[in-house]
């Protein structure tokens, strides 16, 4: 049986996400930005919390972990580069290692840029990405303690990812995000479309979350440092990918 899923928001703008195996009842909730809205929906859905999966540090992914770990006796799975500054670790992992969900397995990556020990959680047979602040629906997370070069490598990892991946990521700001994109590739048709779209989401008050990584790849700016005609919009022709990305990330932080 495939796995089930369930997206909700948190504090003010995060989204929280359960991920459920029918098969022998497991739940995990990734990362736990605050307890009450993963309670409620943990009522709507009828599922048993078994794990959290934590994919950095900060506040607003971790606030919840110790409400939830006293009620629910649940095990918290953390990375192990970050897991000193998280509550109530339980298993400490990193690049490659494997992770449960009853009988769902996934991977996980180590995706450094926005934290120094940030990962991601790859479920390759569910085809499912949750990669916490390094990658956002048209976007990415600010880097605050890596290196740009640090953060784009961390996006090559996933977008070298199977195109029919959907992508889970820790906030709702696609809107914004599209915003800044035209201003660098005013001309991308896919980014065109996908505002449509996104509009029409808002608009009915629903989710732009998931997005789909073939689409990412064709209209998230930060996935295409690589592409000539998007260094030839911030005047890097040449310059290595890296430096591109360095320039769209400097000047997002500036919009």
């Amino acid at each position: 049986m495939p796995a089930q899923t369930h997206l909700f928001r948190c504090l003010q703008d995060n989204f929280g996400v359960l991920v459920h195996d029918p098969a022998t009842g497991a739940t995990a909730s990734i990362d736990a930005p605050e307890a009450e809205p993963v309670e409620a929906a943990l009522k709507e859905t009828g599922w048993r919390l078994t794990d959290i999966l934590v994919t950095h540090h900060h506040g607003d992914h971790t606030g919840g972990i110790k409400a939830l770990k006293e009620h629910h006796h649940c095990r918290v799975i953390a990375p192990r580069a970050e897991a000193a500054r998280i509550p109530a670790v339980d298993v400490e992992i990193g690049e490659g290692d494997e992770v449960k969900v009853g009988s769902i397995k996934g991977r996980v990556l180590e995706t450094p840029g926005h934290t120094a020990g940030h990962i991601s959680y790859w479920f390759a047979d569910e085809q499912l990405a949750f990669v916490g602040d390094t990658l956002f629906s048209i976007g990415c997370g600010r880097v605050i303690e890596g290196t740009p070069e640090m953060m784009w490598n961390s996006l090559l990892k996933l977008r070298a990812l199977p195109d029919a991946t959907k992508v889970y990521c820790g906030h709702e700001y696609t809107a914004a995000n599209i915003r800044f994109a035209k201003t660098i590739e005013p001309n991308n048709k896919d980014l065109a479309a996908r505002e449509q779209e996104v509009t029409k989401l808002l608009a009915n008050h629903k989710s732009t979350v998931p997005s789909l990584l073939g689409a990412e790849k064709k209209e998230n700016v930060f996935l295409r440092a690589d592409v000539p005609a998007v260094a030839a919009a911030v005047g890097l022709s040449g310059h290595s990918p890296a430096e591109v990305f360095a320039e769209v990330r400097a000047r997002k932080n500036k919009f």
